[in-house]
């Protein structure tokens, strides 16, 4: 919602030009100019409450430091995989991918899980869930899995995301790699791999924008 001040200041300019050219021929422009004031100042609003906590840099920076951390805690990449979680998660999981193989010259298995049918509120939902595919193109048995996800809250994404896996195999390990962790946490889950710490509160929304999805690299905090 927009502050009180910007309300009234959205008020006034349309009083102003109604006022002036009101009953004379050119009223449909007073109009259309009152509108596009209008417009301009909800933009600024908006960004206003928009706040940006890591940019394109701070995002490739994250990843490369992930993918070392990854490499360090398994001494290599023997028997590592990684699965991203629909939909940011794969996207991340892919650019760990890249770096992995830059530094150790190695291509290693890559999945992507959709975790819809796994979701503790599924029967609460009154739209129909939408699936995605859901693709571990590899035996999991003595592997190491990292799933990777954008951004780590309650938990429950990856709870759901581990029942998924363990209907696909039996892996080694279960290690959890995320952009950006925001606490709160209603499980007793913890990130293996953190790109950046960020207190929130809950009223707060976490958004991770990416290039794969049309957008320029950036993580905002939206207040509600």
């Amino acid at each position: 919602m927009p502050e009180n001040g910007a309300s009234s200041q959205r008020s006034a300019v349309s009083f102003q030009f109604f006022g002036v050219l009101e009953g004379e021929p050119g009223q449909l422009v007073a109009d259309s100019f009152s509108i596009a004031m209008t417009m301009s100042t909800n933009k600024s609003v908006e960004r206003k409450d928009e706040k940006l906590i890591m940019d394109a840099g701070d995002i490739s920076r994250a990843m490369i430091r992930i993918a070392h951390e990854i490499l360090e805690r398994n001494k290599g990449v023997n028997d590592v995989a990684l699965v991203g979680i629909r939909t940011g998660g794969v996207h991340l999981a892919h650019r760990l991918v890249k770096r992995i193989q830059s530094i150790e010259g190695v291509q290693i298995p890559i999945g992507e899980l959709d975790i819809t049918l796994y979701r503790d509120d599924l029967a609460l939902r009154k739209n129909q869930p939408i699936l995605r595919k859901t693709s571990v193109p590899f035996d999991m048995t003595n592997k190491v899995v990292v799933l990777v996800d954008d951004v780590l809250f309650t938990g429950r994404t990856i709870r759901a995301a581990m029942d998924g896996l363990m209907d696909l195999g039996r892996p080694e390990e279960i290690q959890l790699a995320v952009l950006v962790d925001r606490g709160h946490r209603q499980l007793p889950i913890k990130a293996n791999y953190i790109g950046k710490n960020l207190p929130t509160s809950r009223d707060e929304q976490v958004q991770v924008l990416l290039e794969e999805d049309g957008e320029q690299d950036r993580v905002l905090i939206l207040k509600s």
